[in-house]
């Protein structure tokens, strides 16, 4: 599933998307995936990355990582690593670092979901993470464009499965 939606042009022309819900089919960009494994073969984390900017970079990047992934454990003021991944696709070497994080409760079906709201040093980067149920920390990072609250509603989790060697 991919999470924009075309706003009014009949054909898609690039970065003027808001974050909703659209066939993967109809993807107007590059859509990948990748996977960090572990020695023991576990796997340490999922990412899906989208490109809407015709090569020149993503516009967001969902990281999925399970508990013990050393990719969650971060320095002070380290950026996460979906963030650092960001930056690099966009081949932006500017050195930015987290200056506050902030819990914002929003309605995920019938639960509450606490989702933390990372600032950047870099304004043009929208970050927030949340965990699972299933000890799964996901983060999503995007350039350039906001995330609503809007955008909770339409994630599906990967299946813990997923994770194991």
């Amino acid at each position: 599933m991919s999470f924009l939606r075309r706003r009014s042009a009949p054909v898609p022309a690039g970065p003027d998307f808001d974050v909703l819900a659209m066939d993967p089919s109809d993807w107007p960009g590059n859509l990948g995936a990748g996977l960090l494994p572990a020695p023991d073969g576990t796997c340490q984390g999922v990412f899906l990355r989208y490109d809407l900017f015709g090569g020149r970079g993503p516009a967001m990047i969902i990281g999925n990582l399970p508990a013990g992934s050393p990719f969650r454990d971060l320095g002070e003021g380290q950026v996460p690593l979906e963030v650092a991944q960001l930056l690099a696709a966009l081949e932006d070497e500017e050195q930015v670092e987290v200056l506050a994080v902030e819990d914002d409760p929003v309605m995920h079906e019938d639960n509450l979901l606490i989702v933390r709201r990372v600032k950047c040093t870099e304004e043009r980067i929208s970050c927030v993470q949340f965990d699972r149920s299933d000890g799964v920390l996901v983060t999503i990072a995007s350039w350039d464009r906001p995330i609503t609250s809007d955008l909770y509603a339409l994630l599906k989790p990967l299946p813990p499965e997923i994770f194991r060697p």
